[in-house]
């Protein structure tokens, strides 16, 4: 059962282009089994794909149980396209898990900034309740 919606930066240079592969093939270098998160979203605001949903995610240390990660690429500046995106993607989710809470990856941790903005505050101002 999925409880949280957990939202990431890459911690990449703002601007690159990198996407799913890239974050796909830089965790295989840290020896997991692959990305660690279900969904990233590129800089042009497209939407890919990275662990399945019933895989647990690798992406909370201590939290990944009946989590999705959500990984926007970038440190802490983000486009127009990406926020949009994010806004789709989380309703999407929210269709499928409805009680879900919607967080960011500082939330869960208190030496982490990722992803640099408060995601609750952001979701509130979409017209989202992250509960």
């Amino acid at each position: 059962m999925i409880t949280d919606l957990i939202v990431h930066c890459s911690a990449t240079p703002n601007g690159r282009p990198h996407d799913a592969a890239d974050i796909h093939r830089w965790h295989l270098e840290r020896g997991w089994d692959g990305i660690g998160y279900h969904y990233v979203i590129r800089i042009d605001g497209k939407i890919e794909n990275g662990r399945p949903n019933y895989w647990k995610g690798a992406h909370v240390r201590g939290n990944n149980e009946g989590t999705l990660g959500i990984c926007l690429i970038g440190t802490n500046i983000f486009t127009n396209e990406q926020y949009l995106a994010l806004d789709e993607l989380l309703g999407d989710l929210r269709e499928v898990y409805p009680d879900a809470i919607i967080r960011g990856h500082r939330d869960y941790t208190s030496h982490k900034t990722c992803p640099n903005f408060d995601v609750r505050i952001w979701a509130r101002n979409m017209g989202i309740d992250p509960k």
